[in-house]
């Protein structure tokens, strides 16, 4: 993991500022979804990514009745069902 050498203090309701330069270098927008984990003693932020329901995937996407499905997953059940 590389150090930015930037510090930030949590505030009194749990909030720190993630800085401009490394939003614009991590192609984060304002209220972009923001994903969570924990990892021993580290606390890890990433993009949020819709991924597909079945495999994990994130490419090819498509959203079914709130539900996200890759391409595949949907060729793979096409394949199913005219059997």
């Amino acid at each position: 993991m590389k150090s930015t050498g930037i510090v930030r203090k949590v505030d009194d309701l749990g909030r720190m500022v993630i800085p401009i330069e490394l939003r614009k270098t991590m192609n984060i927008d304002k209220k972009d979804p923001m994903e969570i984990f924990v990892e021993e003693d580290r606390i890890i932020l990433k993009k949020y990514e819709p991924a597909c329901i079945f495999c994990g995937s994130a490419k090819q996407t498509s959203d079914f009745q709130g539900k996200i499905i890759c391409q595949s997953c949907i060729d793979k059940m096409e394949t199913e069902l005219i059997k």
